[in-house]
Order: structure tokens, then C-alpha cells, then sequence
């Protein structure tokens, strides 16, 4: 197996998991943690390729979706299965793409831009994969482009379709108006009785069948060649049966058994049955192609949020607007009042407010100034800003979301399974049932009965399409995913969307989840003798020479209380977790947990009454000594999001019990857990500590989702039933994710289990729409109740009703 390309390390590079062997060790593909092979707790083989896992429950997890672990190397096809497609494996069923695509290994795939692929899958079989536009062969639907641009362009299938569809609809209304004249002799003249009106219809009906309806007969066809019958193996069967029955009974109606007859004597023709039931499922076609169209325009919405053009700030000073392709990473770009952020990059100059509610979600515009990242399409406020461009094109945090929603809208939930068991058997069930109604009609019916039967036998094929039953799920998802990126909840795939209302216990991180995860220096309470500048300064002396994050708190937290001239430190050392120490102009300071200070002999006693109070309010104490007297301590805290209590309550009201699962010491987890409202706080525990807490609750019965930020959340991320990241968390944590809050807000967690909620009962209604049309109109149809052209228009509107029972969704506030 060709080695893979290695993964990115921001979140605007592939966030999808992604196997990376590397010299002795291997990547698990569900979590993404390096696993020795030898010491591995899983592996499986898989396409030949031997994987390894860090836990029974990754390899639980991969087996029953390989290929959403294998994506990235396995989009693209292999041995070719007719002269239009090729099979790709995906484990439990055959995916089809098209043989212009390379003939690669699964392992050794290329990946095409997201944004300028031309590839075209199925809604209801994502693994089938073509480059040219068309139908699929397993279920006969129109084929739609696989990543959505901006410029979708004319769809031509609709043109299509609507050009036969009038075609047909300016002759099928003359063949009806002549039947009719027929039916009704009595008040017509007598020219109409004569027999050439027959062929009067098969002129009129001939083009009707045979062109405009020409793509359900060869759809009919292919579902015979890949041995899948669909719906439009019923069209096309349902049709032919009338046409080829009227064509045979206008040239040799002598020999027509009696009863075919009418009662006029001569043989009964369909001809305008077979044409009109071609308009209405034409026209339905056409009304769905449309209507599916519309599942893309929360997409289309996010890629409209780019500018066409940058305005670029040349070395010399001069600016000018170039087209947004011609932006390189590194350019120097003016963002001025009320213009788009055109990519992603770091402000370097000016202060000003963007808008990034059509990303986030968030309604507040966030406040900006150097250093401050800022994400391509968000909007500029009142201020103009010069920005660095760090990530541009398919590079773009909007283009990874767009590119990771698509995919997910390929995915199929497990709900869907449910109409994949239907389904297998439903189309040779329809079969017999037209049949059994045939040989009922010809011994019990009414007469002619062989001429009744023939009519309620091509109305049960008609009526008895499964397309609805095979878009109640897909167009849901569809449909939900891009709802949820225009609110900030970026959804991998569809089994999260589906399981996420499942969940009664929701696990959080402290730091970077509940908190900020920017420590700031908030305390600074002297010893008797010193001076709170003199503290200040000395720490901030000695503390420069650290990059541990609270050496930096202390550093900026004096520059920001003005304490200029740090001086330098001699003899410095740090030692691992306890603190560090040194010398400053000749005086030993040492600054650090209580452990180092003891180490030294020095007395805490004096500060230990405040040190309690910090620690009791959640803030890390740390305690200075000089010259081995008790200086004072400092407090580092974690600021709590301001929007982090609100986020609990509204989860609270969501019926889930809200656990914190944090490493930090129990004081400072309980100080953070009582301001936020949390349920229940379990502190000081290690990443594989957090994973066995996880399995715990899983154990006892609950349905768990884990919210956190670092690569430590890695393990739990995976272990839970649904792992959540937020966006400005690590890499390694959206990797394993199933959703990602992009603005990386508890407030997304709330927004994302009402997109979890609203979808499935779209799907249980689209489900229930498509269960009861079928379990209705195949008894009234067999009965002689519904014509085969009322089945026909009736067949049409249950899809169009689970298509637009999903577009509700984009209506849904969230």
C-alpha cells in the first residue's frame, strides 16, 4: 500500500483522520494516537492493510464505518464494473465512480481540490461516484455534483427533462382531448367512432413514450444490467405494458381474448394512459430536481461569502485590487470599513470589530486587533485593518467547511438502514403484488376483466415507487448539515447528527471548553516587607526566561501594570512542575508551587490563609520566596467564558446532565464548576483517566458525548458515543471529533442537539410519509380505485413531499 500524504497541523488543513504509518509505530485511524504495533490493545486487516488501534472501542468504531476513517485514501475508483462506471469497495456495499479516474490503490488516492471537483454521486447511494453528469445505476436517480460551488451553472438534467416534459405535455394534450372525444361519442360527432383515431393515437403517443420519456426506459435498462431494479424499472414496465398492449391490440385486435375487450366490441387502448403517466412522472422529476437544488443553499450561501477581489499593500506602499486567486500566503492585505475578510491570516495593523456570525453563528462582532486572527468572508465593521494572509483558497477555513459538510452530507446515518432492509425487498414484493392483482382481476373482477386487470396491475407498478422511502434520509441530512454550518456547528458526519439527540450526559474540559484557556495573572498579594512592584518585577524577571503559560501570564500581567526594565537573572533553572529559580541582582528568588519552596527550607505559614482564599475562588497560587524569607504569592486564572453559565443552563433545559472532566487541581475545578452551574465535577484525572471515566458512564448505561479542546480530550473524544471539539481547540481533538463547534462556544453544544433533534423528527415524518403512501395507495391501486395516471401523479408528489417535509429545515432557529 503507497504511503498516504502526512496530515496538516491547523484546522483549516484536513480535519478528517488520517492514516500515517511511521517507522515503528502506527496512527490509529480513529483517534489519531501513535500506537505501537506490537503493544496495540486492537488491530483488524482491512483491504489487505493490517491497522492498529489504541482501544477495542476505535476498532469497534472503525469497523462499522471503515471508509469515513478511510476517506481521505479511498474516494477514488478501481476495477471497472460497466463501460459508464467502476467499482469501489467500500466493505459493505459497492461504490461506483467513473473509470477516468485514476485506476489507484485505495491507499494511494489523490485528492482533487474540494472546490473545483467536478464529480458527480448520488443522494441516495453516496458511494456511487461519476466525473460526467447522469443517472445512477442503482436507483436510477439524477446524479448531483459531489462538492458545491458557487457558480452552480444551468443543471442540465433539468433542462432536460423540462424540454421533454413540454414537448410531451403539447401532444399528450391533444391525444387526451381525443380520447375524451371517444369516451363521450353521445355528444361528439360521429367522425371520432371511425378507427383511425387509433392510429391518430399512436402517432401522438409514440414520441411522447419514446422521447420524452426515453431516460426512465434507459434507466430501466441499466437497473436490469446491474442487476438493481429501482423505481424507474417500474415506470418504464408499468409504461411499456400499456403502450405495447395498445400497439399489439390496434394491429391484430381480432385476435385480443374477450376479456380486453370493450364494451363496444373492439380492444380497449392505453395509449393516452402510457402518455400522460410519462408527463406526470416527467413532471415530477422536474419539480424534485428543483426542489433538490435547494438542499445546497446553505452552502452556496457560505461560498458567496468571499469577496471576488483583495485589495493587496504592495512593499512600497502603493494598493491596489487583484483578483482573490491571485492572493498568496504572506501578502499584505487592507480590509476597509464594511469590506469582507477575503482569507484567512493574522491582523498586523488597525483595530477594529468583524462580524462572524455567518461562520460562528454568534451575533456579537468580535473585536480585533494585531496579533488577532481573522477568518476569510467575516465581515469588517467601522475600523480598517491590514492583515497578513496565512491560509488562502481550498486552504480557507471556508473552504474546509464547506468541503467537510459536503462529505458528511454523502454519509449516511444509521436510521437509513432502516429503508436499505425496506427497500431489498420491496421492488419484487411490488412485482408479485401487480402480478396477484392481474390473476385476480382475470378470475373475480368485473368485466372486461382482463382489461381491468391489465389497468390496476400497471397502477400498482406506478404507485408502488420506493423513492420516497430512499430520500427520507439523505435529504434530512442534507439539509441539516447545511444548517448547521451557517450556525457554527460543523457536523462530520450523519451518525453524529443522529445520535446527538440520544445523549443524557455531556462531559466538558475545563480549560479551553468552560475557560478561555489564556491564563491571566490576578493576584498579587505581597508578605510583610515588600513592596507589590517589587514582587511583581521580580517574578516577571525571572519568570521571562520560562515558556511555561503561566510564566507568560506573570509576564504579561506585570507589562500590563506598567513594570518596565526586567532585570536579568542569573543561576536560572526550572524544575519540572514545581517552579523555577535564580538570582537578581544578587538576591535568590525562588517562585513555585508549595513542594519547591519546602524543598528550600522556606516557612509558607505567613501566606498560607491567603493562599487558601485564591486557591478557594479557582485561581493556581504560586509562592516567591527571596533570600529565604516569604515574599508573597501570585494568582493565575483561567478566565470562564463569559457565555459559559448561560451555555449550562440552556443545556440543563435540553434535559442533559452537565459533568466537568478536568486535570487542573480540585479547588480551582470546583471554583469553575459553581460559577458555570455544573453538575458535577471530577478533577485531577489523566487523559486515559478521562477515557475510563467515559466508558464508566457508558457502562452504567448512558449515552455520553464528550466536549473538549486538547490532545489530551483525544482518547475520551474517541471513547464517547459522540466526541465534540471546539474549533480553536488542537488538531488531534477535531480529528477525532464528530462535530465541531466552530467558534469553539458551549452556546454551539445547544444549537447543535436542536439541529440533532429537528432532523431526526424530519426524518421520522419524511420516513412516515414515504411508509404510509405506500401501505395506502398499493390496496387502493390494486383495487381499481386509483388509475394508473391519478397513481402516477400520486407517485410523483410523495417525493416532492419528502423533499420539501426536509427544505422546512432551513427555516429552523436554532
Amino acid at each position: 500500500m503507497s504511503q498516504p500524504s502526512k496530515p496538516s497541523s491547523n484546522l483549516s488543513k484536513d480535519l478528517l483522520p488520517i492514516l500515517w504509518p511511521a517507522d515503528s509505530t502506527a496512527i490509529d485511524p480513529v483517534c489519531g494516537m501513535s500506537v505501537n504495533p506490537a503493544t496495540a490493545r486492537a488491530s483488524t486487516q482491512y483491504k489487505g492493510q493490517a491497522l492498529y488501534f489504541c482501544c477495542p472501542s476505535c476498532l469497534q468504531k472503525f469497523e462499522a464505518d471503515p471508509e469515513r476513517y478511510l476517506s481521505q485514501q479511498a474516494n477514488h475508483g478501481q476495477a471497472p464494473l460497466s463501460t459508464q462506471y467502476s467499482v469501489l469497495s467500500t466493505g459493505h456495499t459497492e461504490a461506483v465512480t467513473s473509470p477516468a479516474t485514476s485506476p489507484l490503490t485505495s491507499s494511494g488516492a489523490t485528492q482533487r481540490s474540494p472546490l473545483s471537483s467536478t464529480e458527480y454521486t448520488c443522494p441516495m447511494h453516496p458511494e456511487v461516484v461519476s466525473e460526467q453528469p447522469g443517472s445512477c445505476p442503482k436507483c436510477g436517480m439524477a446524479l448531483e455534483p459531489r462538492t458545491v460551488t458557487l457558480e452552480e451553472g444551468p443543471n442540465a438534467e433539468l433542462l432536460d427533462m423540462s424540454r421533454r416534459f413540454w414537448v410531451g405535455v403539447a401532444l399528450s394534450v391533444l391525444l387526451v382531448l381525443l380520447h375524451m372525444g371517444q369516451m363521450f361519442l353521445v355528444l361528439q360527432p360521429h367522425f371520432l367512432a371511425g378507427a383511425w383515431v387509433g392510429w391518430v393515437e399512436l402517432f401522438l403517443a409514440t414520441p411522447v413514450v419514446f422521447w420524452s420519456g426515453w431516460p426512465f426506459f434507459r434507466r430501466a435498462w441499466e437497473s436490469l444490467v446491474n442487476r438493481s431494479a429501482n423505481m424507474f424499472t417500474l415506470i418504464a414496465t408499468g409504461v411499456g405494458a400499456a403502450y405495447f398492449f395498445s400497439l399489439f391490440g390496434l394491429f391484430a385486435g381480432e385476435r385480443i381474448p374477450a376479456g380486453f375487450r370493450s364494451a363496444r366490441g373492439g380492444a380497449e387502448l392505453y395509449f393516452e394512459t402510457a402518455a400522460v403517466i410519462t408527463i406526470l412522472v416527467l413532471l415530477g422529476q422536474v419539480l424534485e430536481l428543483r426542489a433538490r437544488g435547494q438542499t445546497s443553499a446553505a452552502l452556496r450561501m457560505l461560498l458567496g461569502l468571499s469577496p471576488k477581489t483583495a485589495r493587496i499593500v504592495r512593499p512600497d506602499g502603493r494598493e491596489e485590487d487583484i483578483p482573490l486567486e491571485l492572493v498568496h500566503a504572506g501578502d499584505r492585505l487592507r480590509i476597509r470599513p464594511g469590506e469582507k475578510d477575503p482569507v484567512d491570516g493574522v491582523v498586523i495593523e488597525g483595530r477594529s470589530s468583524v462580524d462572524e456570525s455567518m461562520i460562528s453563528g454568534e451575533p456579537m462582532p468580535v473585536e480585533k486587533e494585531p496579533g488577532s486572527k481573522v477568518i476569510g468572508g467575516t465581515v469588517n465593521a467601522t475600523g480598517s485593518l491590514i492583515m497578513r494572509a496565512e491560509h488562502v483558497g481550498s486552504e480557507t477555513l471556508l473552504a474546509n467547511i464547506v468541503r467537510l459538510v459536503g462529505e458528511a452530507q454523502r454519509s449516511r446515518a444509521p436510521v437509513q438502514r432502516v429503508a436499505d432492509q425496506v427497500s431489498r425487498y420491496f421492488m419484487p414484493a411490488v412485482i408479485l403484488v401487480s402480478l396477484l392483482t392481474f390473476v385476480a382481476w382475470s378470475l373475480w373482477g368485473t368485466e372486461p376483466r382482463l382489461a381491468n386487470g391489465l389497468v390496476c396491475a400497471i397502477a400498482v407498478l406506478i404507485i408502488a415507487c420506493p423513492c420516497a422511502l430512499g430520500l427520507a434520509t439523505p435529504m434530512a441530512v442534507m439539509v441539516g448539515t447545511g444548517k448547521g454550518a451557517q450556525s457554527g456547528v460543523l457536523i462530520r458526519n450523519a451518525e453524529a447528527l443522529e445520535s446527538f439527540h440520544k445523549v443524557d450526559t455531556l462531559l466538558v474540559d475545563k480549560t479551553g471548553t468552560l475557560t478561555e484557556g489564556k491564563p491571566r495573572l490576578t493576584a498579587v498579594e505581597p508578605a510583610q516587607d515588600f513592596a507589590k512592584e517589587e514582587l511583581l518585577w521580580l517574578a516577571a524577571s525571572l519568570e521571562r526566561g520560562s515558556e511555561h503559560p503561566l510564566a507568560s501570564a506573570i509576564v504579561a500581567g506585570a507589562e500590563a501594570q506598567g513594570v518596565q526594565s526586567l532585570a536579568a537573572v542569573q543561576n536560572f533553572q526550572s524544575v519540572t512542575g514545581k517552579g523555577v529559580l535564580g538570582e537578581i541582582e544578587g538576591r535568590k528568588v525562588v517562585l513555585g508551587r508549595a513542594a519547591l519552596l519546602a524543598e528550600h527550607g522556606i516557612n509558607l505559614e505567613p501566606l498560607a490563609t491567603e493562599a487558601e482564599r485564591l486557591q478557594g475562588e479557582g485561581q493556581t497560587v504560586m509562592f516567591m520566596a527571596v533570600d529565604g524569607r516569604p515574599a508573597g504569592i501570585l494568582g493565575v486564572a483561567d478566565p470562564v467564558r463569559p457565555s459559559a453559565r448561560e451555555a449550562i443552563r440552556l443545556l440543563h433545559a435540553e434535559q442533559l446532565r452537565v459533568i466537568m472532566v478536568s486535570g487542573d487541581n480540585t479547588s480551582a475545578a470546583r471554583a469553575v464548576g459553581r460559577a458555570v452551574g455544573i453538575d458535577e465535577v471530577i478533577a485531577e484525572v489523566l487523559p486515559d483517566q478521562k477515557r475510563a471515566v467515559v466508558k464508566d458512564l457508558q457502562d452504567k448505561g448512558r449515552f455520553v458525548a464528550m466536549a473538549g479542546d486538547g490532545i489530551n480530550d483525544a482518547p475520551a473524544l474517541a471513547q464517547a458515543n459522540v466526541g465534540i471539539a471546539m474549533g480553536t481547540g488542537t488538531d488531534v481533538a477535531m480529528e477525532t471529533a464528530a462535530i465541531v463547534l466552530v467558534k469553539g462556544d458551549l452556546q454551539g453544544l445547544v444549537r447543535a442537539r436542536r439541529l440533532s433533534r429537528a432532523t431526526m423528527r424530519t426524518i421520522y415524518q419524511n420516513l412516515f410519509l414515504a411508509f404510509i403512501y405506500n401501505v395506502l395507495s398499493i390496496p387502493l391501486a390494486a383495487l381499481g380505485i386509483l388509475h394508473p395516471i391519478a397513481a402516477s401523479a400520486a407517485m410523483s408528489l410523495s417525493s416532492l413531499s419528502v423533499v420539501g417535509n426536509s427544505l422546512r429545515l432551513r427555516r429552523k432557529t436554532l
